[in-house]
């Protein structure tokens, strides 16, 4: 982590962030109205937040697992290797999965856990982010549903860190060295 001063300016309220939610929650339980049982993948550790308060308003039937990987360290710049730290948990061939990702930035880390996933045959595989920096992209990726576009900032809160700090602040923030 750098040792230059830095300050956070808000970005994204956590009331904006908590109504984008309840819209994005209409239409993902339109889209799998018909499902027995929706299993939801946190990709850890940016989602954590998210992925809570998501849960949280779904009325469908659920199960939560989680996949944790990795792009970036404690850098501010993705390496584009994306290694898989810990797999899930259960099974999800001929499930309806939901892959959800706190932002798609290059697209590397969305693309790679997409074809990791797909491997294992679920019935239907759609993805969320909170955010999304599409001037970043590098691949072709773009999430099923989307809470928020944002500039090529670099962002923290809301489950985001900068070098494990700041994941609890409630709002998202842009960080601006001083």
């Amino acid at each position: 982590m750098s040792d230059k001063p830095y300050v956070i300016d808000q970005m994204i309220s956590a009331k904006s962030i908590a109504a984008r939610i309840e819209e994005l929650v209409v239409e993902i339980e339109t889209d799998f109205a018909k499902t027995d049982k929706l299993v939801v993948v946190g990709l850890l550790r940016g989602s954590f937040v998210f992925i809570a308060d998501l849960v949280r308003e779904l009325s469908l039937p659920i199960e939560v697992d989680f996949l944790e990987v990795s792009s970036y360290g404690d850098s501010m710049e993705s390496s584009r290797e994306v290694r898989i730290l810990k797999d899930l948990r259960g099974t999800i061939e001929d499930r309806d999965v939901l892959i959800v990702e706190d932002i798609v930035d290059t697209g590397h880390t969305m693309l790679n856990v997409t074809k990791h996933l797909m491997r294992r045959q679920p019935r239907k595989l759609r993805s969320i982010a909170l955010l999304d920096k599409p001037s970043r992209r590098e691949v072709d990726f773009q999430a099923d549903y989307l809470g928020f576009e944002i500039p090529d900032e670099f962002v923290v809160g809301y489950g985001i860190d900068y070098a494990q700090r700041n994941r609890n602040l409630p709002f998202i923030g842009k960080v601006r060295f001083t």
